[in-house]
């Protein structure tokens, strides 16, 4: 799969008109990178979640929230990131949009820092049963192998800390609740329910 280059004509003509080319070479020469570092995989190693950018095979974007405990993208290495896919509402846009066009984006926000950190890459979903054990109750395991990683202008982050985890969030050794969605009736020959 050939690369790209980090501009597409459109940026490139949107530089021009707005006559910032010059900065935005400057950041992408100097800021943008293949791996992440030591500061990147860190934050991405702490983070509680992050959104997920995709597209289907004619280009139609997607976007999504993916939360977990800290620690539930793994780092595997400076290029390649693991991250599991949970129990939800059965409709799997994002990784039917991965089946059909693998390019994803990832923004990662720390909003006590600020810092917002982008990562795009190339993603495959996985049932091997080695994967899947490193995720407790994930239905199948997302590996990005990375292409790009750069940080973002935080500016204009609002302060929104965290203030508790969702109790929905897989635990060791916990099962959570259903969601209240699941118990209407009409899911009840629908969905796989964990309580019942």
């Amino acid at each position: 799969m050939p690369e790209r280059v980090f501009y597409n004509q459109g940026a490139r003509r949107v530089q021009d008109a707005l006559e910032t080319r010059p900065l935005a070479d400057h950041i992408a020469g100097k800021y943008v990178t293949e791996e992440l570092d030591e500061s990147a995989a860190g934050m991405v190693s702490a983070a509680p979640c992050f959104y997920l950018a995709t597209a289907d095979a004619e280009g139609f974007p997607d976007c999504s929230y993916k939360g977990g405990l800290p620690g539930f993208v793994h780092v595997v290495a400076p290029g390649l990131l693991r991250f599991p896919s949970y129990d939800g509402n059965g409709m799997f846009r994002s990784l039917g949009n991965i089946v059909e066009n693998p390019r994803i984006g990832m923004l990662f926000i720390d909003y006590g820092k600020p810092i917002k950190l982008r990562v795009n890459g190339i993603a495959h979903i996985s049932t091997e049963a080695a994967l899947l054990d490193a995720f407790p109750d994930a239905d199948a395991v997302v590996e990005v192998a990375v292409r790009q990683v750069f940080e973002n202008c935080p500016r204009y982050l609002h302060d929104m800390r965290c203030e508790r985890y969702s109790d929905y969030v897989p635990r060791p050794h916990r099962t959570p609740p259903d969601p209240q969605w699941k118990l209407k009736p009409e899911y009840d020959e629908l969905v796989r329910r964990k309580n019942g």
